[in-house]
C-alpha cells in the first residue's frame, strides 16, 4: 500500500529511525536517548494518539454503558466512574 507517493514500509522504516535517532544537549552535553520519543515530537505526538486509540476502544464502551464519563485531551484521560477504583485498574490494565 502507498500513501501519495510513498510506501507504507518506507513511512514505517523512517519513524523508526527517527525514534531510535533523538539526541538532546544538556549543559552542554549531547546524550542520545535510547528509549521512548522526544517529548514535542510530531512524531511522537502521533504515537502516542495512535496508541490511545486502541487502548481506549474497549474502555470507554464500558464506561459509558455504565453511566460514566470518558474524556480524552491527545494522551491525557479524564475518566468519571462509580466503579471501585479496583475495578477501574482491572479494566484498564487490560
Amino acid at each position: 500500500k502507498e500513501i501519495g507517493d510513498l510506501k507504507i514500509e518506507s513511512i514505517i522504516r523512517l519513524s523508526r529511525f527517527v525514534m531510535k535517532n533523538n539526541y538532546f544537549l544538556y549543559e552542554g552535553q549531547y546524550y542520545h536517548q535510547i528509549r521512548g520519543g522526544a517529548m514535542g515530537s510530531p512524531l511522537t505526538l502521533t504515537i502516542a494518539n495512535c496508541y490511545m486509540f486502541f487502548f481506549e476502544r474497549n474502555i470507554v464502551k464500558q464506561i459509558t454503558n455504565a453511566g460514566g464519563l470518558y474524556l480524552r485531551y491527545i494522551d491525557d484521560m479524564f475518566i468519571i466512574i462509580n466503579w471501585p477504583e479496583r475495578h477501574l485498574n482491572k479494566q484498564i490494565d487490560q
